[in-house]
């Protein structure tokens, strides 16, 4: 333990300060530890540095390396970790006989920093994970969250005219969907509170300040109670985001500012409206009518007891805004309950039958859950086991039902339809593509979201959806300022997220394309800003003027996808999905993913069989690079077949493939 200390408080000889330990520093944090998993190590191990610049050290299973064939060590370390070893390393990896020969073998490449010592068999390793590009997320740095606050504010603002009262600033509602470590959510704290000190002066209704505060941090504390909202799938995320935001708003008499209500963990793209949790039906169509008069009474109690802690004095103690926070989880415990249970049921179900068939179920149990003269305890079983499984494993799902967990921000019609929204939502959601989709979700969620947002495509980023439950939760002239994909202007991206809201009463005001992530991520993003209304402003296009901005982030033409010529019908419009280069022999690769060629002709050699699924491979590189179009790769293409099938024809092509190419590419 003294060394633990000892290693977060002095730095070269010098005590360390956390007195000025900033969001940036957090998000940082926050950045390298969703990068890894703390695993057992299953044999001896050992780190060995980073293939990429700023990549991370994998801990290497020694015991697992020696029993690999010792022609296959190579590739086994490429294939499992990403090690390309060559030359004089590889010969010695290759011939080594013991634990101790392995060592010697990669001296070189140890990370002693990580792993002075050999580990253990059964000891703790922190093992490099695909978390973070799963995920699609990095930490966003303050010259980038500062302008699109202030951008996305400004319309609000305008809104409440030149001098906004305190009550009206107040009054704000910003939520930030994907919220990591709370970057986002600390720069708007500091741009309202600085508005919020402004208008006490303006209109001379400063009130008392606390010995321990400024006027600076009263309003920060203020507003961080009152006007911030916050979800992330990560628990660690919700901690991380509500340190940051204490760190803001830090008081040296005062406790913590109370975020519980406000900040909150679940998966902001799976949840229900108030209507769809009365039709039990995740079609906001279907009818249905579980929220009683009894249950909205409940919702409007929790949404009163919600709007008691935003109001709360300063000085209010914490366990008594726990407290009110508690009677209001308990009021809608019944409501969330019920959307559970219905997301539960789709993604149980393969297919819309199946899924029709489980919500039919999980009626009829609620049914007989809310009928009196019936076993409460037998009716509930099922629905819990449900919910539990739904939530289970590593790619469970927590539902958010964004007007049952905020009522107070979703205030309802008698038929149960929001009259309100979020006035701002800032952000920078995560990006991830179809495949990366289908890896790190459960199976039904790419169905999920098709079923979440109308015309929507299988082929989107998820950006594009997180772009429309952001303008599904605005108010009526709500702005929303997010980062996005390079992609979000173009294809079936472009179609599922911007085309579809600026046909649906959204309007882009503000765009940049193209923009270079100013940390170390080799990133090129969007930054696109758009209300849900007509914008009476000025609009800017990558930083000019223009009269209008379309959903392909044009200064002219339409929103709609183009018509497709009658002439290119039948005709191919896309090469081949290649899933990973491990598919292809190629003398020129330099990264070591690629085999070569000699090693295709050895297994042609072994097996004659192999040319049925080896061909000459022609891509970009040989169109732009060769005059005469030539090829110089060859590719493994295994087609329709099943697996058997290419374990009983073609095992030797097969086994290079499981080498060389990541395990979720193979299942694809």
């Amino acid at each position: 333990m003294f060394n633990v200390l000892k290693n977060l408080l002095i730095l070269d000889g010098e005590r360390l300060s956390y007195r000025s330990l900033d969001v940036e520093q957090i998000g940082s944090v926050y950045e390298t530890m969703m990068g890894f998993d703390l695993e057992v190590a299953n044999g001896t191990s050992i780190a060995l540095k980073p293939s990429k610049p700023h990549g991370a050290p994998p801990a290497v299973n020694l015991d697992a390396l020696l029993a690999v064939k010792p022609a296959d060590r190579a590739g086994w370390l490429k294939s499992e970790y990403d090690q390309a070893v060559t030359g004089a390393v590889a010969e010695g990896v290759k011939t080594a006989g013991t634990i101790d020969d392995l060592l010697a073998a990669l001296e070189k490449r140890i990370a002693v920093m990580v792993t002075p010592n050999v580990v253990p068999k059964g000891a703790m390793v922190l093992q490099p994970s695909n978390e973070r590009r799963r995920s699609g997320s990095h930490y966003t740095p303050r010259s980038l969250t500062a302008p699109i606050v202030q951008t996305t504010l400004e319309p609000i603002l305008r809104q409440l005219g030149p001098s906004p009262t305190p009550e009206q600033l107040l009054d704000l509602k910003v939520c930030d969907p994907a919220m990591g470590s709370g970057a986002f959510l600390v720069e708007t704290c500091r741009q309202l509170g600085a508005k919020l000190e402004e208008s006490w002066t303006a209109h001379g209704l400063r009130p008392d300040i606390p010995p321990d505060e400024d006027g600076v941090l009263h309003a920060q504390r203020l507003i961080a109670q009152r006007c911030l909202y916050g979800v992330d799938k990560n628990p660690m995320a919700v901690d991380l985001a509500k340190l940051s935001l204490w760190l803001a708003t830090l008081a040296k008499d005062h406790p913590f500012t109370f975020l519980d209500h406000s900040l909150r963990c679940g998966d902001s793209l799976v949840g229900l409206s108030q209507e769809q949790i009365g039709a039990v039906h995740w079609k906001p169509s279907a009818q249905g009518a579980f929220l009683s008069g009894q249950q909205r009474e409940a919702l409007e109690r929790a949404a009163g007891y919600r709007r008691e802690i935003l109001e709360a004095r300063d000085d209010m103690p914490y366990d008594e805004l726990r407290r009110r926070l508690d009677m209001a989880e308990s009021a809608l415990a019944v409501a969330r309950f019920i959307g559970d249970a219905v997301v539960a049921a789709f993604f149980a179900g393969k297919d819309g039958k199946s899924r029709e068939a489980a919500r039919r179920e999980v009626g009829s149990l609620l049914q007989l859950y809310f009928d009196k003269d019936n076993s409460q305890e037998d009716a509930r079983k099922p629905l819990d086991a449900a919910i539990s499984n739904l939530r289970a494993g590593r790619q469970g799902i927590a539902p958010f039902h964004w007007h049952i967990e905020f009522p107070e921000v979703f205030a309802v019609d008698a038929l149960g339809k929001p009259t309100r929204g979020f006035d701002a939502i800032v952000g920078n959601p995560p990006f991830a593509g179809k495949n990366t989709i289908a890896a790190g979700n459960p199976t039904a969620y790419p169905d999920w979201l098709q079923a979440l947002h109308a015309e929507s495509h299988g082929n989107a980023d998820l950006v594009a959806h997180f772009f429309r439950r952001a303008f599904d939760l605005l108010r009526h002239d709500g702005a929303f300022g997010l980062i996005a994909t390079n992609t979000i202007g173009q294809g079936d991206t472009r179609s599922t997220g911007l085309r579809w809201i600026c046909t649906h009463g959204g309007e882009i005001y503000d765009a940049r394309k193209r923009v270079k992530w100013p940390g170390l991520a080799a990133v090129i993003v969007s930054v696109v800003h758009v209300t849900r209304g007509i914008f009476s402003g000025k609009k800017i296009l990558n930083l000019h003027s223009t009269n209008r901005i379309s959903a392909f982030l044009f200064h002219q033409g339409g929103d709609d996808d183009p018509i497709g010529l009658v002439e290119n019908k039948g005709r191919s419009f896309i090469g081949c999905f290649v899933l990973g280069m491990g598919f292809t022999f190629d003398d020129s690769d330099t990264k070591g993913i690629a085999s070569p060629l000699s090693e295709m002709e050895r297994i042609l050699d072994e097996n004659p069989h192999n040319r049925e699924i080896i061909f000459p491979y022609l891509g970009g590189e040989e169109v732009n690079n060769s005059p005469t179009q030539s090829h110089n790769r060859y590719i493994i293409n295994f087609g329709d077949r099943d697996e058997s099938e290419c374990r009983r024809r073609w095992p030797e092509a097969l086994a290079i493939v499981e080498r060389r190419v990541k395990p979720e590419r193979m299942k694809l």
